[in-house]
């Protein structure tokens, strides 16, 4: 860190307000390139040549680049999870909660594929070095709870109860979301439609609910 930078943090404490407000910043400005780079391709110093800060900074607020990744995939997923359940809350129809998923899942795909494809480069990593383990799947686990969230809703306003478990459903929607980015990245157009007739297909399916049936309530 050089004296100028320095003298800009004011020397924050770790723990402190401004320590983590701090890390959230460098997180933003690195981002960028962590998704385009992925894990295997980045490191802290190849992040601070392609941002506004330098590799000391970012070294002082980050111990490496585990640290500093597993930080940014933790902000992104929260702030995903939050997304989602402003649908859950404001669906009044099972119609309506079933749109509203397919099309928050297939703008996902669309507006932040890069950002989704670090996060299953972290999974995969995290089968090798289990230094990722416990945050991916504390990570996956919140995952896990907003899928349920979104079943047991869509299942509530059908007056029903859901056919599946939190983890299986997990599964499923995790499963058909992944291929959809897969096949998007890889330029096939079909990719975005089908994922969007596949959610509502899920849905359907952990409910035992026939396709264009639900009932509007």
């Amino acid at each position: 860190m050089t004296a100028a930078e320095a003298k800009h943090d004011q020397s924050p404490r770790p723990g402190g307000h401004r320590f983590a407000e701090r890390r959230r910043e460098l997180a933003d400005a690195a981002i960028q390139t962590l998704s385009e780079l992925g894990y295997a391709r980045t490191s802290l110093r190849e992040i601070a040549q392609n941002s506004a800060f330098s590799h000391g900074v970012l070294h002082y607020y980050f111990a490496d680049k585990v640290d500093l990744i597993t930080y940014c995939v933790r902000q992104y997923k929260a702030q995903s999870v939050l997304r989602y359940d402003q649908i859950v809350s404001r669906a009044k129809t099972p119609e309506r909660l079933a749109d509203g998923f397919a099309d928050a899942l297939v703008a996902t795909v669309r507006d932040e594929g890069r950002m989704h494809r670090l996060w299953y480069d972290l999974r995969s990593q995290a089968l090798f070095d289990d230094s990722f383990r416990a945050d991916v799947l504390e990570i996956d686990d919140s995952l896990e709870r907003m899928i349920w969230r979104i079943v047991s809703r869509y299942a509530e306003l059908l007056g029903v109860e859901p056919t599946t478990t939190p983890s299986m459903a997990y599964t499923m929607f995790d499963g058909a979301f992944q291929m959809a980015l897969l096949r998007h990245l890889a330029g096939q157009p079909e990719a975005l439609a089908e994922l969007r007739t596949h959610t509502r297909m899920l849905l359907a399916h952990v409910t035992c609910t026939p396709v264009g049936t639900e009932r509007v309530s």
